[in-house]
């Protein structure tokens, strides 16, 4: 099992990166709150990983800490829940969001995921309720100055579609993804920051 790598960051584009250790390009899919995180291409990255198998292929998803891996293989042990749901799951809220959801019984916003229905939510709170002690809610997400939900996009064609083309591969349809970026798209913004201001604005 391969746990942990640490190298160059030579690509990124969510939420997938190809991370170079000792001249072996490594390809991650990463939750948008680990994302979030990462340096610049051409630095040094360190990635938690868990590596999943399936008959057509070997999948490695990689996390910016341990809680979050940890989070991972406790929501892919839940029976109707796979990795891209799960990973759909971090990226919408970060670890502590998520036990504060679950302590709480929030069945409102878990449904508010994409591919989490009523059944799944509430299989969720039945399996993972009381795992999580201490928790409380967290501002994750950082607001970006001058932000305005009200004013349509503008230029910046590249960031968007960007943003959008990562928010279909969680799980959200198409149409759906680009009202989220348009929502919350004015001039400037990054793609990171337009996928993290409609993730925020969903929920």
């Amino acid at each position: 099992m391969i746990g942990r790598l640490k190298g160059l960051l030579i690509e990124k584009q969510a939420p997938e990166i190809l991370l170079e250790v000792q001249g072996v390009g490594y390809e991650l899919l990463l939750p948008m709150t680990s994302f979030y995180n990462l340096p610049e291409i051409g630095q040094e990255a360190i990635i938690y990983t868990h590596l999943v198998v399936r008959e057509d292929a070997h999948l490695l998803f990689g996390f910016s800490h341990k809680q979050d891996r940890s989070l991972f293989r406790e929501l892919i042990k839940t029976n109707g829940v796979g990795p891209k749901l799960a990973l759909a799951i971090l990226s919408a809220m970060s670890v502590e969001q998520f036990a504060y959801a679950i302590e709480h019984e929030e069945l409102s916003r878990l449904v508010k995921i994409p591919g989490v229905g009523k059944k799944t939510a509430e299989r969720l709170l039945v399996e993972l309720k009381g795992k999580f002690k201490g928790v409380r809610q967290g501002d994750f997400f950082i607001e970006s100055p001058g932000l305005s939900a009200a004013e349509q996009f503008e230029g910046e064609v590249l960031p968007a579609e960007e943003a959008v083309a990562a928010l279909v591969a969680l799980g959200y349809r198409a149409a759906d993804a680009e009202k989220m970026v348009k929502k919350v798209a004015v001039p400037g913004l990054s793609s990171e920051q337009l996928i993290r201001e409609a993730l925020k604005a969903a929920l």
